[in-house]
């Protein structure tokens, strides 16, 4: 659980995640737009990496259906190392969800559209971005 704990934290500031190329009609496509659509890229990856869902996804979407089908539970409160999806929000590609990670003292770490790397950062955004759904899976307590 530490080491799970240790990896979300320490992803501040790095740019792994911000690049997925996909060819789409002919053309090679970053997906994720150069780090501004990275957040399920993040979030998936670490969870993959501990065996806590099946797939790695490039959507908050994606990585909500492989949450629940992994044993993630909706939970009220959040606790440290659940996952935090934040409602939509319009951006010029449409709107999007958001998926992070929270770590306790009402602090989260997600995908920065601006920083363009995962940040800490208040877990509602300081009141301006409502979390829709908090889940939590019982393998972190054995971790």
């Amino acid at each position: 659980y530490d080491t799970y704990l240790a990896v979300i934290r320490n992803s501040t500031g790095s740019k792994l995640f911000r690049n997925l190329y996909f060819d789409i009609g002919g053309k090679r496509v970053d997906i994720l737009e150069n780090g501004v659509l990275s957040c399920a890229v993040f979030v998936s990856w670490v969870l993959k990496n501990f065996d806590l869902i099946k797939e790695n996804h490039a959507t908050v979407v994606g990585a909500v259906k492989d949450l629940k089908k992994s044993g993630w539970k909706r939970i009220k409160k959040p606790k440290i190392g659940a996952i935090l999806v934040w409602g939509e929000e319009f951006y010029d590609s449409g709107p999007h969800k958001h998926i992070g990670f929270y770590i306790g003292n009402k602090e989260a770490v997600s995908n920065s559209r601006s920083k363009k790397t995962p940040v800490k950062h208040h877990w509602t955004y300081g009141g301006k971005r409502k979390v829709e759904i908090i889940l939590w899976n019982n393998k972190l307590d054995r971790l």
